[in-house]
């Protein structure tokens, strides 16, 4: 069937229905009657063949083809969207553009709370949507097209065009009360031998645990997440040790049961990038988007840096592990 031959506003409706599972909520929504939104739904449901929403109990659940719709409904509109907004220009104080942006739970952690705030006093209008890093969006350029930017660490395999955000470095998290902690610091027979608790983001390993590869040790992991924000609340209280960035172990250090503990080897640096598709390059407005995680980046880089040259460099042990 050809575009013609259907109201694209039907399309909107769709994903306010998908979204909110609920066809009040939806019209509310959209400032339609709940009426009106039935048929809309009486409408999508002849046209796919499919019942889209289905009570289960008091609640609607989407049908197995819902499911599959969602994402495609939310990149079109959203590059419907996009296409209609794009002018030579970009004027960021009177736009409502509407940006979707992929990262980590760790940059969602300490880079989202900065960015809104100059994106509130440059561009109150502007809209951006957060998604999480999920399995297999790491490993091709799919998601590269339905996402205005990727923020990943630096180093995984993306096409397109990356450039370096911020920058941070491991530290070590256990249970304060953990025995293998002597005077602040663990050591590398420490790292050998205890449980780990390890952030599983696509295929490839932190660069802390490449670290450790190189020196000869194969982290023994005894739980793995799809995050970094979880892992103090896993090291509490128990015998565990986990690899985070500083800066979320910090932020976590005052209200979960951890100890912030240095690693027994030099500083590992993590480099956050943001990657994005050649499409995109030159649109006035995501180069304003890319320009404004730029500076964030660079002001959060700059306290880190300060951080470091107010202390003296650490005294690190030979790294060896005894046999």
């Amino acid at each position: 069937m050809g575009l013609g031959a259907i109201d694209l506003n039907l399309l909107v409706a769709l994903e306010a229905l998908l979204e909110e599972k609920n066809v009040t909520h939806a019209g509310v929504r959209l400032s339609t009657s709940q009426s009106a939104m039935s048929g809309s739904l009486a409408r999508l449901r002849r046209h796919f063949n499919d019942e889209l929403l289905v009570r289960v109990g008091r609640e609607y659940e989407l049908t197995p083809l819902a499911e599959r719709l969602l994402p495609v409904v939310q990149a079109s509109l959203h590059n419907a969207e996009e296409a209609l907004s794009l002018t030579r220009h970009f004027d960021p104080g009177r736009s409502r553009q509407r940006f979707s942006v992929v990262m980590s739970d760790y940059v969602m952690t300490v880079l989202v709370e900065p960015l809104l705030r100059v994106i509130a006093e440059e561009a109150p209008g502007v809209r951006i949507d957060f998604h999480p890093i999920v399995d297999g969006q790491l490993e091709n350029e799919t998601h590269l097209r339905c996402h205005d930017l990727m923020i990943v660490p630096l180093g995984y395999q993306l096409p397109g065009v990356s450039e370096a955000v911020m920058h941070d470095r491991f530290v070590c998290l256990v249970d304060p009360d953990n025995p293998r902690v002597v005077d602040g610091r663990l050591g590398l027979r420490d790292l050998a031998e205890m449980p780990h608790a390890a952030c599983a983001i696509g295929k490839s390993h932190t660069p802390a645990e490449r670290q450790l590869e190189t020196l000869g040790i194969t982290p023994r992991v005894q739980v793995s997440t799809p995050g970094f924000s979880v892992l103090p609340f896993l090291v509490s209280g128990t015998d565990l040790v986990a690899m985070v960035p500083e800066r979320l172990a910090r932020r976590y250090e005052g209200f979960a049961r951890c100890a912030v503990v240095p690693t027994p080897f030099p500083d590992v640096p993590l480099v956050e990038a943001m990657y994005w598709h050649h499409n995109r390059h030159a649109d006035p407005a995501h180069r304003w988007l890319r320009e404004t995680v730029r500076k964030v980046g660079n002001s959060l880089n700059q306290e880190i840096d300060a951080v470091d040259d107010s202390h003296e460099e650490h005294a690190f042990p030979e790294l060896t592990v005894a046999s």
